[in-house]
């Protein structure tokens, strides 16, 4: 029996405690050897009578029956597949629940909580996630409050200033009288148009000689009655060439690239062209014969000019007068001198200050006072020729336009 026992207690994975199995095997196998001693000194004793045989053996037998009792007890309380092991998990995992639920729910069990499977999902679940989430979904809820409150604030607020500011306009157009509710709105209208000038018959025909012409200057008793040259890919072009475009020592007269004579009329505000920038220059040589402007420095003597005072310039389109304003010396400077006076380099007053910058400069210079004063506006012509008081010298001629 013994070594069955321990056989199975091997066998066996759901044993009980190893110290109580060992425990009853000792157990058994002692009251074992009791009895097998028992038996052995009743044998040994040959000479007792046949009456107590009876006796002896009944007590034999009972001590069998009490052995055999003995070791059903034992083997009751040892045989570790007298209770299943399972049953003792299975209770402590209930108690285990039976106390979770207790310390996290209270003491209510009934109802379908009460269910083993049920609490173990909610001990492991339940108490560690739903604290966190809850805590979570009312954060998320305050937040999109706070949100829909700044939101649909604000769109009140917007409301209220908008009617306000529509109840003021209304309070505005209100007060407004009756006869200035229609105000009528003016437009520009376009200026008309015109067809452009056509050119003076006497220019024409020299024009169809040679367009490089531009108009004809002229200055009474002063041999001064030329076509005058403009061209603007090479403006000396016509420095030492004729009006034929010959080689000529004398050239012809020269209008500066810079300059804009301009096209139609001023009769009619020059809307059938363009306008005349505000200054033209005119070169020319200063021969000793006094061709070209070889006569031009006749106007360093007062008395001269005042019985010369009109330069008259004409363009393809119109004839213009001008009155002399100034008469000075002056000369080509170089490129870095900046602190000079280049009267070469005025040709467009885009602003007042530019044209009184250019005006004070020139009476300033004045050899004498002509008493013609020019204001913002007016248009001058310039003639420059060659001078020898210094280096690069140049007399210069200005006249404003009168006509």
């Amino acid at each position: 029996m013994s070594a069955v026992d321990h056989d199975d207690e091997l066998k066996n994975p759901f044993a009980g405690d190893r110290k109580d199995a060992e425990l009853g095997a000792e157990s058994t196998d002692a009251g074992a050897e009791d009895a097998a001693s028992e038996g052995d000194r009743a044998s040994a004793d040959p000479e007792t009578p046949d009456e107590n045989d009876a006796a002896p053996e009944a007590d034999g037998e009972s001590s069998d029956e009490d052995g055999t009792a003995e070791e059903q007890d034992d083997t009751a309380e040892e045989d570790p597949y007298a209770e299943d092991p399972d049953d003792d998990e299975d209770d402590e995992d209930e108690e285990y629940c039976e106390d979770y639920y207790e310390e996290y729910y209270g003491d209510d069990t009934d109802g379908d909580l009460y269910d083993p499977s049920a609490w173990e999902t909610n001990a492991t679940g339940m108490p560690e996630m739903a604290p966190p989430l809850l805590v979570v979904c009312f954060v998320i809820c305050i937040f999109v409050s706070s949100i829909a409150s700044y939101y649909f604030g604000y769109q009140k607020s917007a409301r209220d200033a908008q009617l306000a500011q529509n109840e003021a306009m209304e309070d505005t157009l209100d007060d407004v009288p009756e006869e200035h509710d229609e105000i009528p709105v003016e437009t520009e209208q376009p200026e008309p148009t015109l067809p452009p000038a056509d050119m003076m018959p006497d220019m024409q025909e020299l024009y169809d000689q040679n367009p490089d012409i531009i108009g004809w200057l002229k200055v009474d008793d002063m041999n001064i009655d030329y076509p005058v040259m403009q061209t603007m890919d090479d403006e000396e072009y016509y420095l030492n060439r004729d009006f034929d475009r010959h080689n000529s020592q004398n050239g012809c007269l020269i209008m500066d690239t810079d300059s804009n004579v301009g096209t139609g009329t001023a009769a009619n505000d020059y809307k059938d062209g363009t306008a005349p920038s505000t200054n033209l220059i005119i070169h020319g040589h200063n021969m000793k014969n006094g061709d070209m402007f070889g006569n031009l420095d006749r106007y360093r003597d007062q008395k001269y000019y005042e019985t010369h005072k009109i330069i008259r310039f004409s363009t393809l389109y119109e004839d213009r007068e001008y009155e002399i304003i100034s008469v000075f010396l002056s000369q080509v400077f170089l490129q870095s001198q900046t602190d000079v006076f280049k009267y070469y380099k005025f040709f467009e007053a885009d602003t007042e200050a530019e044209f009184d910058d250019f005006y004070d400069n020139i009476m300033d210079m004045a050899l004498y006072n002509t008493g013609v004063t020019a204001k913002y506006g007016d248009e001058f012509i310039t003639l420059s020729v060659c001078a020898y008081h210094v280096e690069n010298g140049r007399l210069v001629v200005v006249g404003k336009r009168i006509r």
